[in-house]
């Protein structure tokens, strides 16, 4: 799914998570992209820019982060 199918203001995981929680959610707002931890939902959310967000994407679809 991409951003144009996500209402802002609504917390998602990918489609590709199981169901063991071992993943994070993410929040598509309009100035930014947050991420949080499945596990602990109350707990802090790391915030980017939707241009960081960009790049990150972009880095993960190139392999970048590959081990």
């Amino acid at each position: 799914m991409n951003r144009s199918d996500r209402t802002h203001g609504e917390w998602f995981k990918s489609s590709y998570s199981n169901q063991n929680a071992n993943c994070v959610e993410v929040l598509i707002e309009a100035e930014a992209v947050r991420t949080r931890d499945t596990k602990d939902r109350s707990g802090p959310a790391l915030t980017f820019s939707t241009g960081e967000w960009q790049a990150f994407v972009a880095g993960v679809a190139d392999g970048e982060f590959d081990a």
